[in-house]
């Protein structure tokens, strides 16, 4: 199952920008050659996330969209499915170009139970004595 080297990728991008804080949910652009879905890739993303900062995560799938263009009549069109036919003479000489793009675009942290200082005026924990 290659969703398991894409959640990984995921996994690692996502603790990157995390930095160690607890995520909640994290959204990817994913293209469409990649042939993956939402309920296929958390469900990869459950089983690699396990004992991170991401376990419990979600993730949320953007498919982009793959450019085709027919052989036959020239046809020119975008399709979410990699496996298209042209959808002007239902051709299959189809040269695709794109939809292999995995990006993480966001990632959601989880709200601490418990934030070190003063909500108001302290700007972090201070170093040594106050």
């Amino acid at each position: 199952m290659h969703e398991f080297g894409i959640a990984e990728a995921i996994l690692t991008a996502v603790e990157n920008r995390a930095d160690g804080r607890p995520v909640r949910l994290a959204r990817v652009r994913a293209g469409a050659m990649l042939r993956i879905t939402e309920p296929v890739i958390n469900q990869a993303f459950s089983m690699v996330s396990e004992g991170s900062p991401a376990e419990g995560a979600r993730v949320e799938l953007v498919v982009i969209p793959v450019s085709l263009a027919c052989g036959s009549c020239g046809h020119t069109d975008v399709s979410t499915d990699p496996f298209a036919v042209c959808p002007a003479c239902g051709g299959t000489d189809i040269d695709t170009e794109g939809g292999d793009e995995l990006v993480l675009e966001s990632i959601q942290l989880a709200e601490a139970a418990h934030v070190p200082g003063h909500s108001r005026g302290d700007r972090g924990n201070p170093v040594g004595p106050a």
